[in-house]
């Protein structure tokens, strides 16, 4: 069990949002907290703690009049933390290139693995060939429905007919060496943690999978670790305290 630190840019600049009101129309997201440090700080400072494999997420899509603004953003944290963290947010195989030559060690992909809330496989074939499955992270995000787990694109905006179960695992795997999985309800409201998706995902444990969501306090860390078993990676985003929160940014960073 690994901490995975975030930087998750908006309207060019680093925020902790609450992932189920993020909207294109207007860029609006409720926002819990937004940092005066470029996404840089926040690079050299995971670089500096040695703590690898964290997550840079651009949440403007591509038609956002913000949306080179936080690109520029997540290129300088790339340029600051070379091989040291994954990127996400309107990745495509036509693009996937560019970040890794900038520094990423991951492409992170999500809205571009669907279509009409189906898996698109020939275009995870495509991003696989273009970038090769060791630099592949697939976001299969979720949001509760009817008692079970349903994968949701868009940012998070979308839901598609796809429930996180293991077969769905075992075939995304196939094709990416690591699952990004947010509980989209509780993200960003440090509420406590989805412990069933949780124990779902340490119960395939078959790639290493990060889980993001709810984590508010060191309680619900500890909930956390019982009910995965210590087999899944975590984020901890807005209940930092480098991000406003009251969890130790430097005890976590141990871990």
């Amino acid at each position: 069990m690994r901490f995975r630190p975030c930087i998750d840019i908006h309207n060019g600049a680093v925020k902790q949002i609450v992932g189920g009101s993020l909207r294109d129309e207007g860029n609006q997201a409720v926002t819990n907290f937004a940092s005066k440090q470029g996404a840089d700080f926040f690079a050299k400072k995971y670089k500096a703690d040695g703590i690898r494999g964290g997550h840079i997420i651009l949440l403007n899509p591509s038609t956002s009049e913000y949306y080179e603004a936080t690109r520029a953003q997540a290129m300088k944290a790339l340029l600051a933390y070379p091989g040291g963290l994954q990127i996400g947010g309107g990745i495509t195989a036509d693009n996937a290139g560019e970040y890794l030559a900038a520094g990423a060690s991951h492409v992170i992909v999500t809205s571009y693995l669907f279509r009409d809330g189906e898996p698109d496989w020939e275009n995870l074939k495509k991003l696989e060939r273009a970038v090769g499955k060791e630099h592949i992270v697939v976001d299969l995000s979720c949001r509760k429905r009817e008692d079970a787990y349903y994968v949701v694109t868009n940012r998070w905006q979308t839901f598609t007919r796809v429930k996180v179960c293991e077969e769905v695992l075992d075939r995304f795997a196939r094709h990416c060496d690591e699952f990004l999985i947010h509980g989209v309800d509780v993200e960003g409201k440090a509420s406590g943690v989805e412990l069933p998706l949780v124990r779902l995902l340490a119960g395939w444990g078959k790639i290493p999978i990060t889980y993001a969501g709810g984590i508010g306090s060191m309680e619900d860390l500890e909930n956390f670790r019982a009910a995965c078993g210590g087999k899944l990676d975590f984020t901890i985003g807005s209940a930092l305290d480098i991000f406003g929160g009251a969890i130790p940014y430097d005890v976590v960073a141990k871990l």
